[in-house]
């Protein structure tokens, strides 16, 4: 029985996917990729703030209002997103969604930067402190009127893990989900060998700077080569720090390498908050973590224990 690699893209939570099983029969390979597809939707449904009734909206429009009952799987993805909040110091905050979309639009519009006082005030209601979660009761309270959260940051590599799970429940012994560069890959390629994953070129969207050797982890990259402006000849991400509400400077991109693709989407964003040396700080802090970080001049800086080729 020969092994051969299936893979299907498509489009699901305003991201790009795809889907790649290992398997000897093309039938049974792509009836396991819808099956995680559906997961992706299912998954889609629940925390998408453009669909008007997920739980998230529902939460997020009875804000100052009242608690609203959840479903254990929402409850317990707050509450770890809530712990990474508390590790990374609040740079990492699912109340994000809390922030005025009038402060930043990232396009050529885009001149000059609101003055301190202005971005502060466009923040003050991101606080994950003011998320109270019912544990008795499952239940999701936002303190203040006009709070909203959002799962963004931490949503697609979520659902790259339940996907996987899916796959692996029905069979699949090696695959790779891709949710838009946030991928998580288990097994082994057709031959055999690991998967080999690369790791964008901050200036080369299309190339990578260097690959790793991948079996049974996850690797997510947050980059300011895709959304950012130059205003006065400095470049400004479109990662905003939730305290001050002003953009991030000085990091091109931040990837994150964990058995985990949820860890390493709700990492990366904060490591490019924290800056470089708080940022490797943290993750050498934390178990099978690792992170390379590449600065506005192109300097590569790596966790203690990350070998890359």
């Amino acid at each position: 029985m020969q092994l051969e690699l299936f893979k299907k893209a498509m489009k699901l939570m305003g991201n790009q996917f795809e889907i790649t099983a290992v398997a000897s029969a093309e039938e049974w390979a792509f009836e396991r990729i819808d099956e995680a597809v559906n997961e992706i939707s299912r998954i889609e449904d629940l925390l998408s703030t453009f669909k008007e009734e997920s739980e998230t909206n529902l939460i997020n429009r009875n804000a100052g209002i009242q608690p609203v009952k959840v479903s254990d799987e929402v409850f317990s993805l707050i509450e770890r997103s809530i712990r990474i909040s508390s590790i990374t110091q609040g740079s990492f905050d699912i109340s994000y969604g809390s922030i005025d979309k009038r402060l930043w639009n990232f396009d050529k519009t885009m001149t000059s930067l609101p003055s301190s006082s202005t971005a502060k005030k466009m923040v003050r209601l991101i606080n994950y402190r003011n998320i109270i979660l019912d544990q008795i009761n499952k239940t999701v309270f936002l303190k203040e009127k006009g709070m909203r959260i959002g799962f963004g940051g931490i949503g697609k590599g979520y659902a790259a893990e339940m996907a996987k799970a899916v796959m692996k429940k029905n069979g699949v012994t090696s695959g790779i989900v891709n949710a838009s560069g946030d991928l998580t890959a288990w097994g082994h390629q057709p031959d055999g060998s690991p998967w080999t994953i690369g790791i964008v070129h901050p200036d080369l969207a299309s190339q990578p700077f260097s690959y790793m050797k991948v079996t049974d982890g996850a690797v997510a990259t947050s980059g300011n080569y895709e959304k950012f402006v130059i205003i006065g000849g400095k470049k400004y991400s479109h990662t905003i720090d939730p305290k001050t509400g002003l953009p991030v400077t000085g990091i091109k991109s931040v990837t994150i390498i964990s058995p985990n693709a949820e860890i390493c989407d709700a990492l990366a964003t904060p490591v490019t908050i924290l800056g470089i040396k708080n940022g490797i700080e943290l993750i050498n802090q934390l178990n099978s973590v690792e992170c390379i970080i590449i600065d506005d001049n192109n300097k590569l800086y790596k966790s203690k224990n990350i070998h890359i080729s």
